[in-house]
């Protein structure tokens, strides 16, 4: 549970990183909900918890990308270097193996 709550800090830091708003609002959401949970005794529950901060993790590092608004009608977006992926090129006829 403990390695759980860190790897959401931790990946809280990366994603919201220069977003002082973002970084307490998911501060305070994950303490929230672990500090909600923390008497939780039927192991059932306490892995469906687990299952669901973790699912959490994995959204919020592959998912959320950062954007700044830069005029009234532009934004400019900060993605990740684990966000960004090579480019498959599209192809009309799928090649034959």
């Amino acid at each position: 549970v403990l390695k759980l709550f860190k790897l959401l800090h931790r990946t809280r830091q990366e994603v919201f990183k220069n977003d002082t708003r973002a970084l307490e609002a998911a501060r305070q959401k994950i303490n929230e909900e672990f500090r909600n949970n923390k008497d939780e005794t039927s192991e059932e529950k306490i892995n469906e918890l687990l299952k669901i901060a973790s699912d959490v993790e994995v959204i919020l590092r592959t998912s959320v990308i950062q954007a700044v608004h830069t005029d009234s009608d532009k934004i400019v977006l900060i993605p990740r270097k684990d966000l960004l992926q090579d480019n498959t090129p599209y192809l009309d006829e799928p090649t034959k193996k």
